[in-house]
């Protein structure tokens, strides 16, 4: 074989070749040899704790003595500016919006209040001042408020946390949503911290310990933005529905089989599943999880300050911050994506509405079939598909993004809860006209909130007045518990 130098003393550019090309591997490999050292170095630095994190410490504000950059953004969801078409961080009161709702749920706390979520930061001043905790609850309805949560969990056991009343637990859930929730204070791994997730998995037959670092960027999310029901009169164990599936109709047909029922409806009787919020369930019928991008990569988008990268913790809409979240991936104008978002809400919006009034409707001919003798032979036909198309509707409605997350999804569902619901209506008719009723019925004033919980029978003002009163009385009971124990903590 020739040798390299007799080559390239016949053909002398073929060294200069040669000699341009070992110049740009060497770069190539100095670079990809820095950028490993630049990692590390961030790894270091991001995880030098000022002092030891303990166990299930649940004050945000010890994490952010080491995670300061993290801790900063965090605080930042106490910010209530943002409002989209839709949504945002402000606080909007939705029976205002929407009174259809106070029909819709007539006979559950939701009728008496529904504010749209505020950040993190108002997690538990949110849940205190909601008229829906001015009746009896029981303490599962702290589960996804605050890292105080895992912190009495670990004291006294999940079951035994669950069987408690809210208000018992009241003066020790105080810290809002926050580091422990899904961190492990050791490694700042991201953990699963409420059990009924793991419990969920484990009755699918998975390990929620072989979900990968990404699949986790959505699993911690999934801890609470999902849908549950509280198990067992007593008991009221925090249960995900998935044993059959994830999609609506396996959870309505795992709640029918169990006979598992919300409320009463107040006008219709209707045994009614009332949908919490199936976010992460709607999520995994979309595109962006086809694709595999986590909750974090849209709602909690990377930053860089003084050479570190970290993950911004001011979780909130991707709208409000559309160039680093969306346009990562998009290279469309902020003023084009964010009208895709608003196009496909739109159309889901309309589906919704026509939804809600046709239920209203069957609720409202449902109590008239009622009260001119409707039997329970007659109904029960009625009552099963207004319960399905409720769900159907309510699944949609209730879950934060999904006219976004999941569009077709939300189509599917909505109209199958407009034709259950027209079928109802159908069947309806049918007995109303037997029974000597007149139709079309003569439908009540319900275009503002006041007039909707005025006809099911809620006097709001004189509600308000005692649930301030409770909190006068109450509420600074709590804090002062709160603020003895913390002192002890330090």
């Amino acid at each position: 074989m020739r040798k390299i130098k007799d080559i390239v003393s016949e053909k002398p550019w073929v060294g200069w070749v040669l000699f341009f090309a070992t110049l740009i591997m060497v770069f190539v490999i100095g670079l990809f040899g820095a950028s490993i050292i630049e990692r590390r170095s961030e790894a270091v630095m991001t995880l030098q704790f000022v002092k030891p994190i303990a166990q299930y410490e649940p004050r945000n504000e010890i994490w952010g003595e080491s995670f300061p950059r993290q801790y900063e953004t965090y605080k930042a969801t106490s910010d209530t500016s943002f409002l989209s078409k839709y949504g945002g961080s402000a606080t909007i009161d939705m029976l205002e919006r929407r009174p259809d709702l106070v029909i819709l749920w007539a006979g559950y706390a939701f009728a008496k209040g529904y504010n749209q979520g505020r950040g993190h930061y108002h997690a538990v001043e949110d849940v205190r001042n909601s008229l829906r905790t001015g009746t009896p609850q029981p303490a599962t309805c702290w589960t996804c408020k605050s890292p105080d949560v895992p912190r009495m969990m670990n004291k006294i056991g999940a079951a035994d946390f669950y069987k408690k009343t809210w208000e018992e637990m009241g003066p020790e859930i105080t810290n809002n949503i926050g580091c422990a929730d899904c961190h492990d204070p050791q490694n700042m791994n991201l953990i699963i911290t409420r059990p009924a997730l793991v419990e969920a998995f484990q009755r699918q037959g998975k390990n929620i310990k072989d979900a990968t670092h990404q699949q986790m960027r959505s699993l911690v999310c999934a801890q609470c933005h999902v849908e549950y029901y509280f198990k067992g009169k007593k008991e009221k164990y925090l249960t995900f529905p998935w044993d059959d599936g994830i999609t609506a109709e396996e959870m309505e047909a795992y709640y029918d089989s169990v006979e598992h029922v919300d409320f009463v409806h107040y006008l219709s009787r209707t045994p009614i599943l009332k949908a919490q919020h199936p976010d992460w369930e709607m999520s995994q019928f979309g595109i962006h999880a086809e694709r595999g991008v986590s909750c974090a990569d849209c709602h909690m988008p990377y930053r860089s300050e003084g050479g570190v990268k970290f993950t911004n913790h001011k979780i909130q809409s991707p709208l409000a911050d559309i160039s680093s979240s969306c346009m990562v991936c998009h290279r469309e104008s902020e003023e084009t994506l964010r009208k895709n978002v608003y196009d496909r809400q739109d159309k889901i919006g309309e589906l919704q509405q026509t939804a809600e009034h046709i239920l209203v409707k069957a609720h409202i001919e449902a109590k008239a079939a009622w009260d001119n003798g409707a039997t329970e032979e007659q109904m029960k036909s009625v009552l099963t598909l207004i319960r399905h198309a409720q769900w159907r509707w309510d699944y949609v409605a209730a879950s934060h993004g999904a006219s976004f997350h999941a569009p077709i999804e939300s189509a599917r569902l909505l109209g199958s809860a407009i034709q259950k619901a027209e079928e109802a209506r159908t069947l309806l008719a049918a007995i109303l006209t037997a029974h000597g009723v007149k139709l079309p019925l003569d439908y009540p004033d319900l275009s503002s909130k006041e007039k909707a919980q005025k006809y099911i029978g809620f006097d709001p003002v004189e509600f308000s007045k005692m649930k301030e009163n409770w909190k006068e009385q109450e509420i600074p009971k709590w804090d002062k518990q709160a603020d003895e124990r913390q002192k002890n903590m330090n």
